[in-house]
């Protein structure tokens, strides 16, 4: 399989005042087109600012990630954003969902920034929301949801786009072992039947088991698998 993202050398140190806080040292990370990936390690290793760095939301203060061909740590602020939002598909711990929307209205809208029409959006929000199988819930609210639906409806809303990379963001650490359960059966089925390269952090040994590949961060640095 051909490399999909590339993690090159980087090194991410934050400063506060004239202290200077290094998170990540020289890392380097290959993850080849339709993975799945899992990032483990203690809390304060490092794991969410690496999710970070791959994703765009933060840039590394050395090194190179490169997406597909894009070295991202070259693009500017504005370049960015718009590559974030037609490559990378975000679940996070909290699903993140807007409760005055529907579950149809909340995945529809990533897709209103594109150039789709009407028709268009709805025959993908209901794609979506069947494969997650909640096809019978689209006109209901966040708060009349369980967790584990609300977190389906977070996976739809992520991969409604179709982007090149699902970054997780410990998808299942807000959640009961049986739904839980669910969504790593879904994550398993959208890397395997749709080819989605997945990236996820988790603390959680059994639900590292649902990837295909484990790599551990500690104190910064990657460890052998």
């Amino acid at each position: 399989m051909a490399t999909l993202v590339e993690v090159k050398n980087v090194t991410k140190v934050y400063h506060r005042d004239t202290l200077e806080i290094p998170v990540l040292q020289n890392i380097s990370l290959d993850v080849p087109e339709g993975e799945f990936l899992a990032l483990m390690g203690p809390s304060g290793s490092g794991k969410t600012t690496l999710l970070n760095l791959i994703s765009g939301i933060d840039q590394p203060t050395s090194g190179a990630i490169v997406i597909a061909g894009t070295d991202i740590s070259r693009l500017n602020e504005s370049a960015l954003a718009k590559w974030r939002s037609r490559n990378i598909g975000f679940v996070f711990q909290f699903y993140n969902l807007l409760p005055v929307l529907t579950a149809y209205e909340n995945v529809e809208l990533p897709l209103l920034l594109t150039n789709l029409t009407k028709k268009e959006r709805k025959e993908r929000v209901e794609m979506v929301l069947k494969v997650v199988g909640l096809d019978d819930r689209m006109e209901h609210y966040p708060k009349q949801l369980s967790g584990g639906q609300q977190q389906r409806v977070a996976i739809a809303r992520a991969v409604v786009t179709d982007p090149t990379v699902l970054i997780g963001d410990e998808p299942t650490g807000d959640l009961d072992r049986k739904s839980a359960e669910e969504i790593l059966t879904l994550l398993e089925r959208l890397n395997k039947e749709f080819k989605k390269t997945i990236i996820m952090v988790t603390h959680d040994p059994h639900a590292a088991q649902s990837a295909r590949i484990i790599r551990h961060l500690d104190k910064g640095e990657l460890t052998a698998n």
